[in-house]
């Protein structure tokens, strides 16, 4: 029977439960799909009926366990204990209209070099899950209407695909006019009125509605004390990049698809990854226009652009005969993107690690060598050597060898410098350290992902 699953041994009561069928779920998100695509430009009015048990076990699996916990403190091995049991009387409250949204634990996290904070929310183990299973529902929808253009916090997209889709957009044109676009805390400053709206268009189940505005008046607890924010939806909150994808996408994507585009003399190229986004043009007059009208475009819904990120950039190719790239260049997705030489001597759009990236993980790294400098040196090479692969996986791009070997060798003079700092006697010399690491080598240079290949 659709639905039904294998039975298991409960690790925590040595009794049987239902195991979920994920290919009973993924069925279900095909039908979910079939009827958006089929129904475009509908609002869809009854989609809450393919929540189930099997549905709410897949969103429990797909919720990060490893999370802080919420104002409830309930963690997730807390919670797996009976989790059948939960996860029912979860969907029952949730069908019946009784779920409560408790308030989002609000910290604050470093931005860029950690001179400026950035507020973010902490939901209950129980609102992820719940949000995790509203979330897979609009995204089967949504997934339909979206934009190739939009690559943040979608299935199968990633910011590499973004940065790809950009330079190969570049390369075609050559002489172009970059607009970077900065929105000033847009996650804070997002109009719940605008997107039920938006939402209006596209899904009108009661049950899932009423989840959504309860998440959206929910109130932030910071201190001790409780706010209810009158806009913007919390960072952290799980449902939280979808529905920032949904309001963007009316925002920016079809307004330049349908309303800018038709009206410019060459065309233009956007790349938006969530709130981040550039907007490529052959023509100078065509970026100029879009540049002057893109406030007032934001205004209207509630946005504010940054007004010293928000640029107009000349990123024009320059002349064979110059040995030497102009300073135009531009940051995106942590990358800062220029003109220079190829090997075989032309110019090519090439990717740098952006400075305040390279010095913000170097930054962490310092840190973390700090705080662990009394561990064994066997665990600190394993975990030193995880992190630098990680820099490698996201950073390893061609022509960006010299960053990532200047990222190494920097690596390299924190660990020494805090395994010198062990005890209240120095003793880790050049020459010593050079002993321990041919025995507990750092990762070597790699460039992952590769322009030609990929």
């Amino acid at each position: 029977m659709e639905g039904r699953g294998r039975r298991a041994e409960d690790p925590f009561g040595g009794k049987t439960h239902e195991m979920p069928s994920s290919k009973t779920v993924s069925t279900k998100l095909e039908r979910i799909a079939e009827l958006a695509q089929r129904m475009r430009g509908t609002s869809l009015t009854s989609l809450s009926h393919y929540i189930d048990l099997d549905w709410m076990h897949e969103a429990w699996r797909r919720t990060r366990k490893s999370g802080a916990p919420g104002v409830d403190g309930q963690t997730a091995a807390d919670y797996e204990q009976n989790l059948g049991t939960k996860l029912q009387d979860l969907l029952d409250r949730a069908k019946s209209g009784r779920y409560f949204a408790p308030p989002v634990r609000r910290v604050y996290i470093p931005k860029g070099r950690g001179k400026e904070l950035r507020p973010l929310g902490i939901p209950t183990l129980e609102d992820k899950i719940l949000q995790r299973a509203v979330t897979m529902v609009l995204e089967a929808v949504f997934e339909q209407d979206f934009r190739d253009c939009s690559y943040g916090f979608r299935p199968g997209r990633s910011a590499h695909n973004a940065l790809d889709s950009l330079w190969n957009g570049m390369m075609d044109v050559g002489q172009c006019w970059i607009v970077e676009v900065d929105i000033r805390q847009f996650f804070d400053k997002l109009d719940p009125t605008r997107l039920r709206k938006v939402l209006d268009q596209r899904v009108r189940d009661g049950v899932l509605r009423k989840l959504i505005d309860k998440w959206l008046k929910a109130g932030v607890m910071e201190a001790g004390q409780i706010f209810y924010p009158t806009s913007g939806t919390p960072q952290g909150g799980v449902i939280s990049p979808l529905l920032a994808n949904v309001y963007l996408h009316k925002v920016v994507d079809t307004w330049i698809e349908r309303t800018v585009a038709p009206q410019l003399r060459a065309s233009v190229q956007l790349v938006r990854y969530a709130d981040d986004m550039v907007l490529v043009f052959r023509d100078e007059q065509d970026a100029r226009r879009v540049f002057g009208a893109l406030p007032q475009r934001f205004e209207e819904w509630g946005l504010e652009l940054h007004p010293d990120k928000t640029r107009l950039v000349e990123f024009r190719q320059p002349p064979y005969s110059r040995r030497k790239a102009p300073h135009a260049s531009f940051d995106f997705l942590g990358f800062t993107h220029y003109w220079g030489r190829s090997q075989k001597g032309g110019w090519i759009v090439k990717r740098k690690t952006a400075k305040d990236r390279q010095s913000r993980a170097l930054s962490r790294l310092n840190a973390w060598c700090r705080k662990n400098r009394h561990m064994h040196v066997r665990d600190q090479h394993r975990a030193l050597s995880l992190k630098i692969r990680g820099h490698y996986a996201y950073y390893g791009l061609t022509g960006n060898g010299r960053c990532l070997k200047a990222f190494r060798d920097e690596a390299r003079r924190i660990w020494r410098k805090w395994l010198d700092r062990r005890c209240w006697k120095a003793d880790m010399r050049w020459e010593r350290f050079q002993a321990l690491e041919r025995r507990f080598p750092l990762p070597p240079v790699r460039l992952v992902r590769s322009v030609c290949r990929p």
